[in-house]
């Protein structure tokens, strides 16, 4: 230790071989794992939506993975590294303030019941603590050919006017619509 180069050396050594395996050799893994069973890649609106849910940060309070506990299989199976083949990066969460929605395509698959939660979500959970995303919709006073209106419920519904899905909610729906886990083979774990 009296030789400053031979420290510094030593140290750049240990912290280059740490980044490596820490860093590069579970990325580079990762990015060769195969998509598990039936496991199809996001279609454009969905993956226009996947980047909404990451911009508004829907994965701080939703994980997208199921743990082999028994109180996470009413969210569906345990999740597997097949499942995130084609989902890079991975939303795995940081918490599960709401519900896992790795399998809410499969569970939830109303378009109707994800426009409504969006726009209110006390509007069909009361006990909600998600945030409303009305930006995502516009009021109108009247609804256009081709539009997608929702119908929200009279208390939490405009005075006047409809409620049109916007780019934003479309998207986001499509992707959570589009999030379901395939069934494994029998002789999977």
């Amino acid at each position: 230790m009296s030789s400053l180069a031979v420290l510094i050396g030593s140290a750049a050594a240990i912290y280059g071989a740490l980044s490596i395996a820490m860093g590069i050799v579970p990325g580079v893994a990762l990015s060769q794992t195969k998509p598990g069973p039936g496991v199809q890649p996001l279609s454009a609106l969905a993956a226009e939506g996947r980047a909404v849910y990451v911009a508004e940060g829907c994965s701080y309070c939703h994980t997208q993975q199921v743990r082999p506990l028994r109180q996470d299989l009413v969210f569906g199976r345990p999740s597997t590294a097949g499942d995130y083949a084609y989902a890079t990066p991975e939303l795995l969460g940081t918490e599960r303030n709401g519900p896992d929605l790795s399998s809410i395509g499969q569970r939830q698959p109303s378009a109707v019941w994800h426009a409504i939660h969006l726009y209110e979500p006390r509007a069909l959970v009361h006990a909600s603590i998600m945030p409303a995303y009305p930006w995502m919709f516009v009021v109108k006073a009247h609804a256009d050919p081709g539009d997608d209106v929702v119908s929200v419920p009279a208390p939490y519904a405009p005075a006047e006017g409809v409620v049109v899905e916007g780019p934003a909610a479309k998207a986001v729906i499509a992707y959570l619509l589009e999030l379901k886990q395939a069934p494994l083979p029998e002789a999977s774990p």
